[in-house]
């Protein structure tokens, strides 16, 4: 055999090992070393959500952007969630049902299914702005990055959030929205996930720890999600706000690397929660007058 008939066959070798290796499920390719088109690791966390589940599902679903995996993480739902899950289970790639510890446990466990590069968290009562979302945003997003920062849409006014990304304020206030967050899977192992001390700012004190590990950020302005104002984090009455700034609170002291930085949030909370609790009752004053 001469040196053109063995490289042919050295080349066919090759070009079917690679057909075979990036052939996924439904045909998807697997590539995920693939500057232009990295895998996607989505992850949908759900628990009794089965007014909102399937839209979520049918938004992932529909994206024109092809290289993802699809990941259900059911905390032990008693409604319709499971019989909604069940009519796509074939279209999943990984799909769990048990009780969980709380929604960063739940993370934590769709996380450790996941094969792609990147990661995107659109929980049960969220969903993608349409159906080219995911693809518009990876066609712009700096592959360099290590978390890529989009707009999202929130509440039933549809009022669109941008991020304000990584800067000082950081420490104090979170000025990203999960919801439009794609994340290096790598970065999210390198910081060991998400800390189940945290019932509702589990993101919050993720983000400050990439944050202090200098990770690279960088906006992309396309809006990605809609936020529907249903989830923990959304609720307005006093007592679920203070839960949430109790949270936060220790999120700082968690993450408080130096005394000058213990004053200052000393001094930002005694500040900040008379602040909020003044703003709540005017609000609370101004929505009643006008009923």
């Amino acid at each position: 055999m001469n040196n053109i008939n063995i490289l042919t066959v050295i080349l066919g070798r090759l070009t079917q090992a690679n057909i075979t290796a990036s052939s996924g499920k439904n045909g998807l390719s697997c590539a995920k070393l693939s500057l232009k088109s990295p895998l996607i690791s989505i992850i949908t966390i759900t628990l009794n959500a089965d007014q909102y589940l399937e839209q979520a599902i049918q938004s992932v679903l529909n994206q024109t952007y092809k290289h993802i995996e699809y990941i259900i993480v059911d905390g032990g739902s008693t409604d319709r969630s499971l019989g909604i899950i069940s009519k796509y289970k074939k279209q999943l790639d990984h799909f769990i049902s048990e009780k969980d510890k709380g929604i960063a446990d739940a993370m934590n466990k769709g996380v450790a299914l996941t094969t792609g590069e990147y990661v995107i968290f659109l929980h049960a009562d969220d969903y993608f702005v349409n159906d080219n979302a995911l693809s518009e945003v990876i066609e712009k997003m700096d592959k360099t990055a290590d978390i890529v920062a989009c707009s999202i849409q929130y509440g039933e006014q549809l009022r669109t959030c941008k991020p304000r990304g990584f800067n000082f304020w950081f420490n104090f206030k979170q000025g990203i929205y999960h919801q439009g967050i794609i994340c290096r899977r790598d970065l999210i192992e390198k910081l060991n996930g998400f800390d189940m001390q945290f019932r509702i700012t589990m993101d919050y004190d993720f983000f400050v720890r990439a944050y202090h590990r200098r990770a690279k950020l960088v906006k992309v302005p396309d809006i990605l999600a809609v936020m529907r104002e249903s989830g923990i984090s959304s609720r307005r009455d006093w007592q679920s706000l203070k839960n949430r700034f109790d949270e936060e609170r220790r999120v700082h002291e968690k993450n408080c690397g130096s005394s000058s930085m213990k004053m200052l949030y000393n001094l930002y909370w005694f500040l900040y929660l008379p602040y909020r609790r003044v703003y709540y009752v005017l609000k609370k004053s101004r929505v009643e007058a006008h009923r």
